[in-house]
């Protein structure tokens, strides 16, 4: 098993669902946590039950993400509490689910931002010291829908794809820096999740979030390191579906699947 003891993990979208999971489960193998998301009460909480359940530092910083200027005030507030993170979960995000033309433009901008640009940013900014260091751990939350176009919800799964793809890339480049870089891929997963992005969007039997997390753990511990993994048995097989299917079919499918047909 990888060892945490010591370590220090920021968690993004730590309020609810997966990101709360990862928040107690790194808590529970010796990490001290980072608790990141908008709900400063939820945070709290959360902060509150790991130092009982755990004995491990938890800190909480209440920040919108989605705000251009966010990662800046994150990384200032880390360094004003002598934070030095060695595991990075990037969690947090939204879908919406709407044909383009109907999406409103500032929740779109909001997506892409949150998705994406948070998720460069923070890693951009965390990598170097864990590559110095010589260890450390990048989880960035991708999906199931990274691996095919989403009719329906074009940004998202477009999102997704970018983090699957970025994720790959880099763990690439720091493969023999010590450093481990996964992209976690859940498909439906009972959270919040689907209070903003609408039922309609859920496909196949939804897993729980302690399911979700304990995959990209035990990824984490395997002894050859996988820079992606696919949560769920039929998650796995519907994502390589694509691969032997014509693109416009595999497209056609999963607008029928999530309801833009």
């Amino acid at each position: 098993m990888y060892d945490y003891v010591g370590l220090t993990a920021l968690v993004t979208g730590a309020s609810s669902g997966i990101g709360e999971q990862f928040a107690k489960g790194l808590a529970a193998r010796g990490a001290a946590v980072v608790l990141v998301a908008r709900r400063a009460d939820r945070l709290e909480q959360l902060a509150a039950s790991i130092r009982a359940d755990h004995g491990v530092r938890a800190d909480v910083v209440a920040e919108d993400l989605t705000r251009p200027d966010a990662t800046v005030r994150l990384l200032a507030a880390l360094g004003e509490r002598g934070v030095t993170v060695d595991v990075l979960v990037n969690n947090a995000g939204f879908a919406t689910h709407a044909p383009l033309l109907d999406e409103d433009r500032q929740r779109v901008d909001d997506e892409v931002r949150l998705n994406v640009a948070t998720v460069v940013e923070l890693t951009h900014a965390l990598l170097p010291g864990m590559v110095e260091r010589r260890r450390g751990v990048v989880v960035n939350v991708a999906s199931t829908a990274a691996f095919q176009p989403v009719p329906g919800m074009a940004v998202y799964g477009a999102t997704k794809a970018f983090v699957l793809s970025f994720t790959e890339a880099v763990a690439y480049e720091v493969r023999d820096t010590g450093v481990r870089v996964l992209a976690l891929c859940p498909g439906a997963t009972q959270t919040e999740f689907f209070d903003v992005a609408g039922d309609a969007a859920s496909v196949g039997r939804r897993q729980t979030a302690v399911q979700v997390v304990d995959t990209a753990l035990r990824a984490i511990d395997a002894r050859r390191s996988r820079s992606t993994v696919v949560s769920g048995a039929a998650n796995r097989v519907g994502s390589s579906l694509p691969r032997f299917v014509p693109r416009r079919t595999a497209t056609a499918i999963t607008a029928r699947l999530v309801g833009a047909s």
